[in-house]
C-alpha cells in the first residue's frame, strides 16, 4: 500500500472514530433520560442501501448515528447519483453522511528473481449518502412515515413563554438533547418523546442553563 493510500486511510478512520466521540460525549446517560424512542416505532432499523440490500459493519454504526441526531424517519440512504437516476434530486442545502467501502485487490508484481507474484492489497474508500428524507421526487415506498403519538401531551404556556423570552434557537429531532457551543442552539427530542411535560420542561431548563449568554 502507498504512502498515500495509508493516509488516506487513517485519515477516514480518524473521522469516523471523532464522530463516534462527539456523539458520545453529547450523549445523555439512559439511565436519567426522561424520553424515550416510543414515537419512533417502525422507524429503527438497519440503515439500507438504495436497492435494499442492508449496510454492514461501522457503517450501520455511522448511519444509526446520523439519524438519530437529524431525526430522519426512513432507513433507506442513497448517493446523489443514485437519487437522480431514480429522477430524483437531494434538496438544496442538505449534507450527507459518509460511510466506507473496505475490499481488496490483487496485483501481479516482479519478484526479486523476476518471477511473477501475487499481492493482496487492501483499500478503503470514502463516499457520501443522502437519507431519503433529504431527496424529493423519489418513489412512494423509499418514504416511510412514522405513526402519529396516540395523545399529544399538553404544553405547558407559562413556561413556554419564559423560553421563548430568553432568545435562545431551540431545534427538534433526534433522541439527544444538549447545547451546541459551535452553533449556540439547544437540541432536543420532540415535546411527545418525553413521558410528561414536566420532564420536557425540566430537561429544556438544564440545556437553556448551559447557553452563557441566557
Amino acid at each position: 500500500m502507498s504512502r498515500k493510500s495509508e493516509n488516506t486511510r487513517t485519515d477516514i478512520y480518524a473521522r469516523i472514530t471523532d464522530r463516534i466521540v462527539a456523539d458520545l460525549e453529547k450523549g445523555v446517560r439512559p439511565w436519567v433520560q426522561p424520553w424515550s424512542a416510543r414515537n419512533m416505532s417502525g422507524r429503527v432499523s438497519r440503515p439500507l442501501r438504495h436497492n435494499g440490500q442492508p449496510y454492514s459493519g461501522l457503517n450501520v454504526l455511522l448511519l444509526w448515528s446520523e439519524s438519530v441526531a437529524s431525526g430522519f424517519m426512513t432507513a433507506t440512504w442513497m448517493t446523489l447519483r443514485q437519487a437522480n437516476e431514480l429522477g430524483a434530486h437531494v434538496r438544496k442545502g442538505e449534507t450527507g453522511a459518509t460511510v466506507v467501502y473496505a475490499s481488496r485487490f490483487t496485483k501481479t508484481e516482479k519478484d526479486a528473481g523476476g518471477g511473477e507474484v501475487e499481492r493482496d492489497i487492501p483499500f478503503l474508500k470514502a463516499y457520501t449518502v443522502f437519507n431519503c428524507d433529504q431527496i424529493d421526487g423519489l418513489p412512494d415506498h423509499y418514504y416511510r412515515h412514522p405513526k402519529p403519538a396516540p395523545k399529544p401531551l399538553e404544553r405547558i404556556e407559562h413556561a413556554d413563554r419564559f423560553f421563548d423570552n430568553t432568545g435562545a434557537e431551540v431545534r427538534y429531532g433526534g433522541d439527544r438533547a444538549y447545547y451546541s457551543p459551535a452553533s449556540d442552539h439547544i437540541q432536543l427530542p420532540q415535546p411527545e418523546q418525553f413521558r410528561d411535560m414536566a420532564s420536557f420542561v425540566a430537561t429544556r431548563a438544564h440545556e437553556t442553563s448551559h447557553n452563557a449568554d441566557i
